[in-house]
């Protein structure tokens, strides 16, 4: 399964984020979280310390690495240079397996050992002022995409991504890559604002969203988000001594969190397997190609001087045949 954490900025889209994958990891799935976002504070709150966080590899840097395995031997491709956050596996592409070892996740994964089993912990790497002028961060989160376009994953499987901040998500295709998008709402009018803008962004597209409520105090803000949002709410969370200890520094064994935002998460759980049931994975690749082909026409095929619409395997569908198969070599 693939999911998405999204939100206003300082909704506690991250925590959140944290507080789900330490709960798959004490259910005993197979996890690779990245930290997507422009400020890279995902690893703090799964516990590193600063030099531990400081320290992951960063995807974007990794670029040609990624590009050079995915690539296999696909004769549609013709160099890795040609290559763009958008292209589409085909015939002779290497894929990714969430439980394998492979190049990408030597150079770019860490293990990361939380109290209930270890995951996997990606990062896009922080946007630093030699970017300013020259750069985008969405080049950065293209390394995201890029894997993400060449990813087969199983039903206890999960890929979960800490997403930029805000609407940014848009700036190109890998807002459908997600089985389940959780956007996480403080019980404010600001708080469900990013919420429209993703609702109505998604609305073509058959994304998945669902609204997770924070810093929810009681039955009234739960009133205010769901006459807001309607039946996308799924639940609050509510104040957590847990968190505030964490976010000090104390750390304490996860099963101590409280009940009820256990149960929260549980539910956040349960959603992304009903989701991942109904995944069409026909539309999955249509989708993927569609995004290709409009940055191909926009600007790839400018950029790489080549054309980048003939990358497109039209035979090629990626499912869960895919799954058990070894890329090749």
């Amino acid at each position: 399964m693939k999911i998405a954490f999204v939100g206003k900025g300082g909704s506690g889209k991250t925590t959140l984020s944290s507080l789900f994958i330490r709960h798959l990891a004490a259910n005993e799935a197979h996890v690779v979280a990245v930290d997507a976002d422009i400020n890279q504070h995902l690893g703090a709150a799964l516990g590193l310390d600063e030099a531990e966080a400081a320290a992951l590899p960063a995807m974007g840097a990794h670029l040609p690495l990624i590009k050079d395995y995915l690539r296999g031997t696909n004769p549609r491709i013709a160099s890795s240079d040609t290559m763009i956050k958008t292209t589409p596996p085909g015939e002779g592409s290497r894929l990714l397996r969430v439980r394998e070892d492979n190049p990408i996740f030597d150079a770019c994964a860490r293990t990361v050992r939380l109290d209930d089993g270890d995951i996997r912990l990606m990062a896009t790497g922080p946007f630093t002022e030699s970017d300013l002028g020259v750069a985008c961060y969405h080049s950065k989160v293209g390394a995201v995409e890029l894997c993400l376009n060449h990813l087969v994953d199983g039903p206890d499987e999960y890929v979960v991504v800490d997403m930029t901040a805000g609407s940014d998500s848009f700036a190109s295709g890998m807002f459908t890559r997600f089985d389940m998008t959780f956007l996480v709402a403080e019980p404010t009018r600001k708080g469900v604002s990013v919420y429209r803008q993703y609702k109505e962004y998604a609305r073509d597209f058959g994304v998945a969203l669902k609204v997770v409520g924070n810093k929810v105090q009681g039955p009234d803000d739960l009133g205010f988000l769901r006459s807001e949002v309607g039946d996308d709410l799924l639940t609050g969370f509510g104040h957590s001594e847990w968190v505030r200890s964490m976010e000090k520094g104390r750390s304490s064994r996860f099963e101590l969190l409280e009940a009820d935002n256990r149960m929260a998460l549980q539910a956040l759980q349960d959603a992304a397997e009903d989701s991942y049931e109904l995944r069409d994975w026909d539309r999955y690749t249509r989708q993927m190609v569609h995004f290709h082909l409009k940055n191909a026409e926009s600007w790839g095929n400018e950029k790489t001087g080549a054309d980048l619409a003939a990358q497109v395997d039209p035979s090629f569908v990626l499912d869960e045949r895919h799954a058990g198969a070894a890329s090749p070599a």
